[in-house]
């Protein structure tokens, strides 16, 4: 049986030891199919996995990330949607095809790929068709490989859930992954970007990206800063990506019936904010769970009918993987690719 070189790790926190192990593959028959993988993106949820576990059952030796793009190499008897050579892309949560999510009031659903299922951090996977979606034409493999959580993120809140319309105005929070791919979704659609940073240097480059307003937070207050450049107006979306008691923030920076998206947890998991603007702008607040199979699909669509870039900061070999993780740890501009 054909094998696999992988990164894995024994046990989660600080002293966890990350080696490459190799481990047998199953045989490719029924509706599984053997992927060849070309490139792995990271997300500070990686991090988070490999630090603290985030109380999911991991399964060791671990794989970790979550995102990857590859080559079909083999299908199973039963497989329609892809054929040997097709360039396909990772799902985040496999199980969650269109629609609302999976799960119940009491266990809501956090199924996804380098958690509750095995990462993608391994040059060959046999893993179920219905697992990935296929690749953007127009995009190389490590550019594809940031759609499936980043990109799709993004997309969800502003275009799915969030309904995104030309001449709204959109604050993206800071100059990551999620932030950059916001930025350029937007702006494609025809939106006034607004984007914060304490960087002056990604300050400018987010400009040179399309931004039409750069906001330094540590220049002073930097929802002032918004409520002067919109007349007082605020802004129709914003995305949320600090998380903890920032969402107070976001409750001042938000337009009346406007939308916060809560996407990030850097500033930790309970969310705070104050009820006044909560009850007088009657904003939606909305949670965002990365997103379905579908939607990355409409995703793919849309990349490829309009050009966007994904914008990687650096891209490392397989076996720099955890010179890959320091990169993610400072705060990369965009994303961070390994390579295979």
């Amino acid at each position: 049986m054909q094998t696999t070189r992988q990164w894995q790790i024994d046990a989660v926190g600080p002293e966890r030891q990350l080696t490459i192990g190799e481990r047998r593959l199953e045989p490719v028959s029924g509706n599984r199919i053997l992927v060849r993988t070309e490139a792995v993106s990271l997300n500070f949820r990686d991090r988070l996995v490999l630090e603290s576990g985030m109380g999911l059952p991991l399964q060791f030796p671990f794989v970790p990330a979550s995102d990857m793009a590859g080559v079909v190499e083999a299908v199973g008897s039963e497989v329609s949607r892809f054929k040997p050579g097709d360039r396909v892309i990772s799902t985040f949560s496999p199980d969650w095809i269109d629609g609302r999510g999976l799960g119940d009031a009491r266990t809501p659903p956090y199924k996804t790929r380098g958690g509750f299922y095995p990462g993608v951090l391994s040059q060959y996977t046999v893993l179920s068709a219905e697992w990935y979606s296929r690749a953007p034409d127009t995009l190389d493999a490590a550019q594809a490989s940031t759609l499936p959580c980043a990109g799709l993120t993004a997309w969800f809140a502003l275009i799915e859930r969030g309904g995104l319309k030309a001449g709204d105005k959109v604050l993206v929070q800071g100059t990551g992954g999620v932030a950059l791919f916001g930025l350029q979704i937007a702006k494609a659609h025809g939106a006034e970007v607004f984007i914060t940073s304490g960087s002056a240097e990604k300050l400018e480059r987010a400009v040179a990206l399309g931004a039409d307003h750069a906001i330094n937070r540590h220049e002073g207050d930097w929802v002032e800063q918004l409520y002067q450049l919109t007349g007082g107006y605020g802004a129709d979306h914003v995305l949320e990506i600090v998380g903890g008691p920032h969402l107070g923030q976001a409750l001042k920076a938000v337009a009346i019936n406007g939308r916060i998206s809560v996407i990030g947890v850097f500033e930790g998991f309970e969310v705070s904010g104050p009820a006044g603007p909560l009850l007088l702008k009657a904003p939606v607040v909305q949670g965002i769970s990365v997103g379905h199979r579908r939607a990355l699909e409409d995703l793919v669509r849309a990349i490829d009918q309009t050009g966007l870039k994904p914008v990687i900061d650096k891209r490392y070999a397989f076996d720099e993987f955890p010179e890959a993780l320091d990169h993610l740890y400072r705060g990369p501009f965009g994303k961070v690719v390994v390579e295979f």
